[in-house]
C-alpha cells in the first residue's frame, strides 16, 4: 500500500481556520479531486464534519474516531493503524487531514502531494505539521502564478528518500 498525504499549505503553514480551508482555489480542489478518485481517503472527524455534503464520492472514505461511530458512507475506526490494517496491499490511501492525523501519518507516508501557497493568511488555527527535515525530496514542482483573488501557489509532490528515528 501506497499512503500518501494531500493537503493546501500556506506559507505558515496554516490548513484551516474554523474547521474550514484558509483558501480555496479551484485548481487545488480540482487536483485533490483527480489523485484521490478511485481510491481511499482517511479524514479525522472534525475533517469529515467540514466536507459540505459529506463522505466523498467515489472513493473509499475513512474516518478515524474513537467518540463517534455513526458517519454516513464511511468505515470507522479508532486509530489510523487499524484503518491502515483494513486497507489492501495494492491500494493508494490518501491522507486528507486534520492537523493530528497528518502529524502522525507524516512518519510513514510514502509522498507528499502539497499545493504550497505563496501566501499568510489573516487568521489560521490549523497547520500543518514542519516536513522540511530532510526526509522528503521534490519529485516534481508546478508553479502558478497569482490571479484575481488568488495567490500564487505551486503544486509539489515530494517522495520520501529519508526515514526519521
Amino acid at each position: 500500500m501506497n499512503i500518501n498525504i494531500i493537503a493546501a499549505v500556506a506559507a505558515n503553514r496554516a490548513i484551516g481556520y474554523q474547521n474550514d480551508m484558509v483558501y480555496f482555489i479551484r485548481e487545488d480542489l480540482r487536483r485533490f479531486r483527480q489523485l484521490t478518485t478511485g481510491h481511499t481517503v482517511i479524514m479525522g472527524r472534525r475533517t469529515f464534519h467540514s466536507l459540505p455534503k459529506g463522505a466523498l464520492p467515489n472513493r473509499r472514505n475513512i474516518v478515524l474516531s474513537r467518540t463517534e461511530t455513526d458517519f454516513p458512507g464511511c468505515d470507522v475506526y479508532p486509530s489510523l493503524s487499524e484503518a491502515l490494517a483494513h486497507i489492501a496491499e495494492d491500494e493508494q490511501a490518501f491522507i486528507i487531514g486534520g492537523a493530528s492525523l497528518y502529524r502522525e501519518a507524516l512518519a510513514i507516508a510514502d509522498r507528499l502531494y502539497l499545493t504550497e501557497i505563496a501566501a499568510t493568511p489573516p487568521q489560521a488555527d490549523v497547520f500543518f505539521p514542519a516536513y522540511d527535515d530532510g526526509t522528503w525530496t521534490v519529485e516534481s514542482r508546478e508553479d502558478r502564478q497569482a490571479t484575481d483573488g488568488t495567490p500564487a501557489y505551486a503544486f509539489v509532490n515530494y517522495i520520501r528518500t529519508a526515514r526519521h528515528a
